[in-house]
């Protein structure tokens, strides 16, 4: 048992700093993707759902965390 604490961990404080990072990245850009209530459900309001932010905006932020993840994981 008292072996295992002496053992190092993988990941330094700074590798933890980056996942959280990318996990709050990652978030926003499924916050982004989601949807908003429509005031009638029963019209298609196209600028709504085609917008910039969510077709365009929304992905790429989430690539950028995968990334920002990624590079967590390789970072020494």
């Amino acid at each position: 048992m008292n072996a295992e604490k002496n053992t190092p961990s993988m990941f330094s404080k700074s590798n933890f700093t980056w996942m959280l990072i990318g996990i709050l990245v990652i978030a926003l850009g499924m916050f982004l993707m989601a949807g908003g209530k429509s005031a009638d459900p029963n019209v298609f309001n196209a600028n709504e759902v085609y917008s910039k932010v969510r077709i365009t905006v929304a992905p790429i932020l989430i690539l950028l965390g995968l990334g920002i993840e990624v590079f967590a994981l390789f970072k020494k």
